[in-house]
């Protein structure tokens, strides 16, 4: 499927689930709202043959938390028929016990949120004091062959950005790979209260990052600048811009299926949204390709150059 914008579909972000065991105050929530059940793995395996058929080869599972499901390994071992690259990202809280099994139900990657190494600030970020819960999740992680293992670090002032240091020696001669993320903005804007008190631009980190030895790949499949450096060790920094900006609307190649079973052709947008759910609880084939016909043909760059 190529979208108006010649801008190839094959990628998928699947959010199982609105439900999250934190309280991240920078959460945007991927703009959920209202209520209904939870999809099924039977219903989600529909979705997977149809995409599937239409040319997608990569799906990211999200929540929410997904791993508030307990059959999530069910609904990635029904992925694994269909997709050849299968990743999620996740808050690590429950990661620990279940890795293993996430790997052998057809996991190839995964994403961790880990802001900080400091047990209060952790719970500054997230309400919670859980950071032993993903540190035990990581160490779990490391055990099988899930790779790479991505560390998602969103960058706040005040909060965390004096530990970038300690963060790359967390992942330092491992398969993990660091990012380094730019607060997003909210929906309220960039004159929110929140945005305004933490907001700190990545330029300083880059600066940092091209003052050791390194290397500078380009993650092929956001557009990203990669640091491998070699400093008395060998550390993998990926420096992740806000999204809205010219350079990520243009790359684009991903559509999503929210949590109660929409098409949602842009992540910036809310009133263009497909509704799917019937289908795939049908299985009616033909008409889920129909609507994810309808959802591409509505898909276009939020910022154009």
């Amino acid at each position: 499927m190529i979208d108006p914008y010649g801008r190839p579909v094959t990628s998928i972000r699947v959010s199982v689930t609105k439900k999250c065991n934190l309280n991240c105050f920078y959460c945007h929530r991927e703009g959920i709202k209202g209520e209904r059940d939870e999809i099924t793995p039977e219903d989600f395996e529909n979705l997977f043959r149809v995409a599937s058929s239409l040319g997608i080869s990569k799906i990211k599972f999200t929540g929410g938390e997904p791993l508030e499901r307990e059959d999530l390994e069910d609904i990635i071992s029904r992925s694994k028929k269909y997709f050849s690259d299968i990743s999620l990202t996740t808050n690590g809280t429950r990661l620990a016990g279940r890795a293993r099994s996430l790997y052998e139900a057809g996991l190839n990657r995964i994403n961790i949120s880990l802001h900080t190494l400091k047990r209060e600030t952790y719970r500054k970020i997230t309400g919670m004091d859980m950071l032993d819960n993903v540190l035990d999740g990581i160490k779990d992680a490391l055990k099988t062959p899930l790779n790479p293992i991505k560390i998602n670090m969103v960058l706040m002032r005040g909060l965390n950005d004096s530990e970038i240091k300690e963060m790359m020696e967390f992942v330092r001669d491992s398969k993990m790979i660091l990012q380094i993320i730019e607060l997003e903005v909210p929906v309220e804007g960039i004159e929110s209260t929140m945005y305004k008190m933490y907001h700190l631009s990545l330029d300083g980190v880059e600066d940092y990052l091209k003052s050791m030895p390194h290397t500078l790949k380009k993650n092929p499949l956001h557009n990203r600048d990669r640091y491998i450096i070699n400093n008395g060790g060998r550390y993998e920094v990926e420096v992740v811009k806000p999204m809205h900006n010219t350079e990520f609307c243009m790359n684009c190649n991903r559509i999503r299926l929210t949590y109660d079973g929409k098409l949602k052709p842009c992540i910036f947008r809310n009133d263009n949204l497909v509704s799917i759910i019937d289908e795939m609880k049908s299985g009616d084939l033909e008409e889920m390709k129909r609507k994810f016909f309808i959802a591409v043909e509505m898909r276009e760059p939020y910022w154009k150059p």
